[in-house]
């Protein structure tokens, strides 16, 4: 699992039938920018949980959904520069 920062949502309207309506937040860790699958309804600031490969397409819901990285929690509190 990775520790993330929500940055924004990223829309994209043309995509593959597996993807379906999946919400998309592109997230910061560290230094980086990445795309997330979002299943819990996270908002710009928050720090999320994160997991990626194989945990990443079944917590997005499929194991032929083709993510690389999925929101699975919302850190309720949490002081990065402790």
């Amino acid at each position: 699992m990775k520790i993330c920062q929500v940055i924004k949502p990223l829309v994209s309207t043309n995509r593959i039938e597996t993807m379906k309506h999946k919400h998309l937040q592109v997230v910061l860790d560290g230094s980086s920018k990445l795309v997330a699958v979002d299943s819990v309804g996270a908002s710009p600031g928050d720090w999320v949980l994160c997991v990626g490969s194989s945990a990443a397409r079944e917590a997005a819901g499929s194991k032929e959904y083709p993510s690389d990285l999925t929101i699975v929690g919302i850190i309720d509190n949490w002081d990065p520069d402790s």
